[in-house]
């Protein structure tokens, strides 16, 4: 009986497949979009492992942006820090990876890699410190100042105390470009604003470190502040959301790490600075030398620029009744900058006439 039963229910599910496929026209199946065969190989070393939710992973994105869209085929290589960078980039090297992009990795060595390997091209999608360098390395600088400082200028909008911080990774001039463009955009508004800066030593991946600091200012009547510290500025962004009080993201758009109490993020896109080079060797245009981008070009702005409401939407109201205003300030000022008109102070000329002012106050 029991094979009597299955051999029956087996023809049924023979003959419903039949009618199936008689009953119905056959499925059209597109054909595959022809994919055009990968130019080259690159490779993006990491500093640390992704997962800062800022610069790395922002790094991360043009990786991505460019194997979808160009003809290339892309690989990430994440480190755990210095003591592995040398070696990543040796095997990648010996991998004959055409193009090998390191991000914020140490100036010496990588520059003295370049050197060694003159026939492989290498680019920094990060600032490096030297007046020139070699014919197969191509260096970005994004002008981080210019939207720095409208961050200055929404935070000495909004402060009710008119005591604001920034938590910065390291006291160097690549950092003191979000500084001191965020301390004049505060002061432009806010002449009598006092503005903290507390400096991490060069730990950007110690979050309670950030968390401590950020306490720490916000103990001495701070209620809002930038932070500009990789992974340990999550830190910050978490001793905003304990206080009830607000911080600023960087890099990437962080307003919804802590949504309500994150105002806005200062974008630098490094997405765009990673995935310039590449398309420049896909081009055939690549050439060693530096590149300079910033409000200008799109390769720096807000959050706000990019759609996002999670602060109009969650913060206070006394504080999001003032944003249409605010927003209206900053357009001003943005179309000052990229005019020419207004002069932000640039840390790496620390000697230009907005630079004095600025550091005489």
């Amino acid at each position: 009986m029991k094979k009597s039963l299955f051999y029956m229910m087996s023809l049924l599910v023979v003959a419903s497949m039949l009618l199936t496929a008689c009953g119905a026209p056959a499925a059209t199946v597109a054909p595959a979009a022809p994919t055009e065969a990968p130019k080259f190989k690159c490779a993006l070393i990491t500093p640390n492992p992704l997962g800062d939710r800022s610069f790395i992973d922002a790094s991360a994105r043009g990786i991505e942006k460019a194997n979808k869209e160009l003809p290339v085929k892309c690989d990430i290589i994440e480190t755990n820090g210095v003591a592995e960078h040398e070696t990543a980039l040796r095997g990648a090297i010996a991998q004959k990876y055409d193009l090998i992009l390191g991000l914020a990795l140490d100036t010496e060595m990588y520059v003295n890699l370049a050197k060694e390997f003159p026939d492989q091209k290498f680019a920094s999608p990060s600032e490096i410190f030297l007046d020139t360098l070699p014919a197969n390395m191509i260096a970005y600088q994004i002008d981080v100042h210019e939207s720095s400082f409208l961050v200055g200028l929404i935070v000495g909008s909004l402060t009710k105390t008119k005591t604001v911080g920034a938590v910065v990774g390291g006291d160097a001039p690549g950092l003191n470009q979000f500084f001191y463009g965020y301390k004049q955009g505060v002061l432009e508004v806010c002449p009598d604003c006092k503005v903290l800066v507390s400096y991490l030593g060069f730990d950007f991946s110690n979050p309670t470190l950030g968390l401590e600091t950020a306490l720490g200012q916000y103990d001495q009547g701070a209620d809002i502040i930038y932070q500009v510290a990789g992974r340990s500025g999550e830190g910050v962004l978490e001793a905003a959301a304990q206080r009830k009080l607000f911080a600023i993201g960087v890099d990437s758009n962080q307003d919804d790490i802590q949504p309500g109490f994150v105002i806005v993020s200062m974008l630098k896109k490094v997405e765009s600075t990673t995935f310039d080079p590449i398309k420049l060797v896909v081009d055939g245009t690549f050439a060693g030398g530096f590149q300079k981008r910033g409000l200008k070009e799109g390769f720096a702005g807000l959050s706000w620029d990019e759609g996002s409401k999670t602060f109009e939407t969650k913060g206070p109201a006394d504080m999001t009744s003032k944003l249409p205003d605010i927003k209206k300030l900053v357009e001003d000022y943005r179309a000052k900058i990229v005019s020419g008109e207004y002069k932000v102070c640039d840390a790496f000329v620390a000697d230009s006439p907005a630079c004095v002012t600025l550091l005489a106050k």
